[in-house]
């Protein structure tokens, strides 16, 4: 099979398509003949960074869509040749990967596998930044950074979905906050005017709720724009700044509180948990509630132009791999 890996840590020109044997599934996994690939910017601080890479060479790859093509000891509920999405601990740049059967989801009704490569990172994150951990409730307001990228995009729609009173959007050019506003923003400002622009929207009171995937000096800024008794929630930390630590003095003041998330930390320690979380969640796609806007999609072969694309800064939407021949 093809796969495409790295050998050594740099830019988008590191990622080599390679041949590799066809991987089998072990106890409680599946391995899956994958359709499609989502492209995620934690893949690209994988390439530049090392991010939970253990060791090289490293295959990227965090979600994938396709057909079972087989199933290990001990696996319930999945058969060969079913069509599902997984979410993997990497390896989904690859024509067949290997899933734990606790992280495979079949196919929700009425999408095309295309379309549901864009599901297991993305939909399960914006619902538990909103609802699970974010606890939004109708009429509050909500600022979300990267506005106009995957996440950005469906929690704009959620938020709107759940009654909120106003939903802002933070995005990195001005080229992109009419996608934004076409998926439930009301108001969209760039990384150097969020600041003065929700406090002008917003009569000086702040938000909400504040949803923050880029930490540093974003979330101190953050805190800054919450309103009394306030909450933010860290998802990433796209600046590569050290953690930041915030303390109880910040947060006593005016009651804020701030908490964090990641989709694949859950997976790893409560599956269980995510599985509910990502049924939730797919939901509100079969439902109509959200559309999954996949705005680029590249072959297999050209994964460094995906990573061009996404590293640019100027994508919107979901970016795929397309991994079958």
């Amino acid at each position: 099979m093809r796969a495409v890996e790295f050998h050594e840590y740099g830019g988008p020109e590191v990622l080599k398509v390679v041949r590799a044997e066809i991987p089998e599934p072990g106890p409680g996994q599946v391995t899956v003949d994958t359709a499609h690939a989502g492209v995620n910017f934690a893949d690209l601080k994988a390439r530049a960074d090392g991010y939970r890479v253990a060791s090289l060479p490293h295959r990227p790859g965090l979600e994938v869509s396709g057909r079972i093509r087989a199933v290990g000891e001990g696996v319930e509920g999945l058969r060969p040749g079913q069509e599902v999405v997984a979410l993997l601990d990497g390896g989904g740049y690859a024509q067949v990967a290997v899933a734990d059967a606790a992280t495979v989801f079949p196919l929700p009704e009425g999408l095309d596998l295309r379309t549901a490569a864009a599901l297991p990172t993305v939909l399960p994150t914006a619902h538990a930044l909103l609802h699970e951990v974010g606890r939004l409730r109708a009429g509050e307001s909500v600022l979300v950074h990267g506005a106009a990228g995957g996440i950005g995009t469906v929690a704009g729609q959620l938020a709107r979905a759940a009654g909120a009173g106003a939903v802002y959007g933070v995005v990195s050019s001005p080229a992109k906050a009419g996608h934004a506003r076409d998926h439930g923003y009301d108001a969209v400002f760039t990384a150097a005017s969020f600041p003065v622009g929700v406090r002008r929207a917003t009569g000086g009171r702040g938000v909400d709720l504040v949803l923050d995937p880029v930490g540093g000096d974003t979330l101190r800024t953050g805190l800054d724009v919450l309103a009394d008794f306030g909450r933010l929630v860290s998802f990433g930390n796209a600046s590569g700044a050290p953690p930041w630590h915030v303390g109880q003095p910040e947060l006593a003041a005016r009651g804020h509180s701030v908490a964090a998330f990641s989709v694949l930390a859950l997976a790893r320690s409560a599956p269980e948990a995510l599985r509910r979380l990502a049924e939730r969640a797919f939901r509100t796609v079969t439902d109509g509630t959200v559309r999954l806007p996949v705005t680029a999609e590249f072959p297999l072969s050209d994964a460094a132009g995906a990573h061009r694309l996404m590293g640019s800064r100027t994508s919107t939407g979901k970016l795929l791999l397309r991994t079958a021949d």
